[in-house]
């Protein structure tokens, strides 16, 4: 099936909207044509098996509970209908059309009829039979040929996904959220799963594939898919989660009709409710939403952070409250299988992040500490970068993180980058924020996908090199390469002592100061010192404390005193007397600073090579050094390009001025 053909049966179900305009707002059309979508999918296909369903059912009808799995045999499917209407037959009465359509959906069996629920349909058939709609909708969808002749299941996916964008759209929604491009999703795929092709080639395979923000089920169809294309025999169970009841409802109307398990796709958030608790797999794939804040769910991760630790899921570290990025991955990294003594086992991940997780946080910091964890385990065995508008609901670019606990032989230890940011063809019209696409080889495009998913598989060869026409795209590294040591350098804190007005003011509002019997009398002691300048501490608090003496007060002992004298009457100077407390230099925190030393190498040597030559007195407070990862991918690949020469500007400039002239020219005669 063609795009066309999708975009054509897409448009027939929403020519629905013609019909509710007035009495539907904009933003809810989706609520009827989604799960009238759904129901006409569901009826389609039972279609085939109706007859037989209908003889065996017979036999059954006056048990209280007809036995499940002969009925499901029945309908050879994982649900069934037992009515014998049809949306057709209730499309034709009018005047019993709301109560037949009502009967006819609880005659579902549960699973299918808890999808519809999803959607609030009871609601949705009232509202319509009051507004004198219900009949003239039901009519709409009976023309609208769903059956697994004409849609296959890998097609129908299309059509929910263009359903689901214009509803968005209309909901003023991010269509993004819920899908994501077939071909980048298929080129996932490739990546997640090519490196196991021989070991799914064998008689007898089967895999589990888990996507804990699931959408409308793309990615874990396109995973079976690709299982089943290298085995048709193989085994295939796939799970998922989703927050959207909508996508939800669909996802699992898709697995009902493809055989698959429909408990398997659990509603509800990943991170609060984890529909798949103490289960393993053996692919993980997701595409979670960029830069969404979990605070909603921030009460239950922060407890299970701190009461489990590692035993947990998020013990490795809790990111920013405003991108749960690194919260989905470390959920599918405790979901991996473990590897048997034999190198059986594992699991490998597959998921899609922008270019926050890979730098953000400083060293210490919650995703800096979670980046540190993965490499340390040596779980992280590459990362893609995608072209920028690839995806519906953001232009910025993104990256494919690929993650096993069974890295193969020449990867332990190590991380490959591969760019493929130039591999894109523009698309004839945009969809969204998506105006590039990876070509599939089809209708005269590049085959990017293949090149890339070849380039993936040779990336050690590819990088070792150096006369490979791709050698530039593939850069290989140790993990240790991405760690760093946060030194906090420190620069002794120097003075110089003086009174001003500034002084006075100063000790005017100071707290000590405030607390003495009589603080205006007190700061007024040093009046007659202003404009006295003192090199050292000790000679700018003798007189001092003279000047308080000589009026009769009281000099004031204790820590918070002096501390506040010295603030007071001491100005920065580079050439002033040094600092010290228990006979070692203060350091001053105005002239503190950062500097990030490679793992491994010498934070002393460091300091007398990069920083002493320019600051001879500066020291590192080792207390303070901290390890952080970060992974800067594009400086890897940056390539320096000189400015034009200045001359080829210069003509350029003219020859336009000339253009402009010309033009002028042409409009003044």
């Amino acid at each position: 099936m063609n795009s066309n053909k999708h975009t054509e049966l897409a448009n027939h179900a929403w020519s629905v909207a013609d019909l509710l305009r007035g009495d539907y707002k904009q933003s809810d059309y989706g609520k009827v044509i989604l799960p009238f979508t759904v129901l006409r999918r569901l009826e389609c296909a039972l279609a085939p098996t109706r007859e037989r369903f209908a003889e065996e059912y017979e036999k059954y009808k006056d048990w209280d509970t007809p036995p499940e799995r002969r009925m499901r045999r029945a309908s050879g499917h994982a649900f069934y209908n037992t009515s014998t209407l049809t949306l057709k037959k209730i499309a034709g009465d009018a005047g019993t059309a709301a109560v037949n359509l009502q009967l006819y959906v609880n005659a579902f069996s549960d699973n299918a009829r808890e999808v519809l629920e999803k959607y609030e349909f009871g609601r949705q058939i009232k509202k319509l039979a009051d507004a004198g709609l219900l009949y003239r909708v039901i009519g709409k969808f009976t023309d609208l040929d769903l059956s697994l002749e004409n849609v296959p299941n890998h097609n129908m996916g299309y059509i929910f996904e263009e359903l689901i964008r214009r509803f968005a759209e209309q909901s003023n929604e991010t269509a993004g959220e819920h899908f994501t491009p077939r071909e980048v999703i298929k080129l996932m795929v490739n990546l997640l799963v090519a490196p196991d092709a021989d070991a799914l080639s064998v008689p007898g395979a089967a895999r589990t594939v888990m996507d804990p923000a699931c959408g409308t089920g793309g990615m874990l169809s396109a995973a079976e898919d690709h299982i089943t294309a290298l085995n048709p025999d193989a085994t295939v169970e796939v799970y998922g989660q989703e927050l959207n009841p909508e996508s939800w409802a669909i996802c699992r109307s898709d697995m009902l009709i493809k055989g698959q398990d429909p408990e398997n796709i659990a509603p509800g958030n990943s991170f609060s409710d984890d529909g798949h608790a103490r289960k393993k797999f053996d692919y993980l794939l997701a595409n979670p939403p960029f830069g969404v804040e979990w605070k909603k769910v921030k009460d239950e991760v922060e407890a299970e952070h701190t009461s489990l630790g590692d035993a947990g899921r998020f013990g490795a570290g809790l990111p920013r409250i405003n991108d749960g990025s690194l919260l989905f991955l470390q959920h599918m990294l405790s979901k991996m299988k473990p590897v048997d003594v034999d190198g059986g086992g594992g699991s490998r991940i597959a998921i899609v992040f922008n270019g926050s997780p890979l730098f953000t946080g400083a060293a210490g910091s919650g995703e800096s500490e979670i980046r540190r964890w993965i490499l340390e385990n040596d779980w992280l065995e590459a990362i893609v970068a995608l072209p920028d508008q690839l995806f519906y609901n953001t232009g910025i670019s993104t990256y494919f993180w690929i993650l096993t606990n069974r890295k193969a032989p020449d990867h332990k230890g190590k991380v490959v980058l591969l760019d493929a940011r130039d591999q894109w063809v523009k698309m004839r019209k945009s969809l969204g924020d998506k105006r590039k696409e990876l070509g599939d080889g089809k209708n005269g495009k590049p085959n990017h996908i293949a090149g890339i998913t070849r380039l993936y598989a040779e990336a050690v060869q590819v990088a070792g090199d150096p006369e490979h026409q791709l050698h530039g795209k593939v850069k290989i590294f140790d993990n240790t390469a991405f760690g760093h040591q946060r030194i906090t350098v420190e620069r002794p804190l120097k003075l110089r002592f003086e009174v001003t007005e500034e002084t006075l003011a100063g000790l005017a509002t100071a707290k000590p100061v405030l607390k003495l019997p009589q603080p205006e009398k007190f700061v007024e002691t040093f009046r007659p010192l202003l404009g006295s300048a003192w090199a050292t501490k000790a000679e700018a608090f003798i007189e001092l404390k003279d000047a308080v003496v000589a009026a009769g007060l009281l000099w004031p002992g204790g820590a918070p005193f002096m501390k506040a004298m010295r603030e007071a009457v001491g100005v920065r100077d580079p050439d002033g007397e040094v600092q010290l407390v228990k006979g070692e230099p203060e350091p001053d925190p105005e002239l503190r600073d950062y500097e990030n030393v490679p793992l491994g190498e010498d934070v002393e040597e460091y300091l007398k090579r990069e920083v002493q030559p320019h600051v001879p007195d500066a020291w590192i407070d080792h207390t303070k050094t901290k390890i952080g990862y970060e992974i800067p991918f594009t400086r890897h690949f940056y390539v320096y390009e000189p400015p034009r020469p200045l001359a080829e500007i210069d003509a350029e400039l003219k020859a336009l001025e000339a253009d402009i002239q010309g033009l002028l020219g042409e409009v003044t005669e």
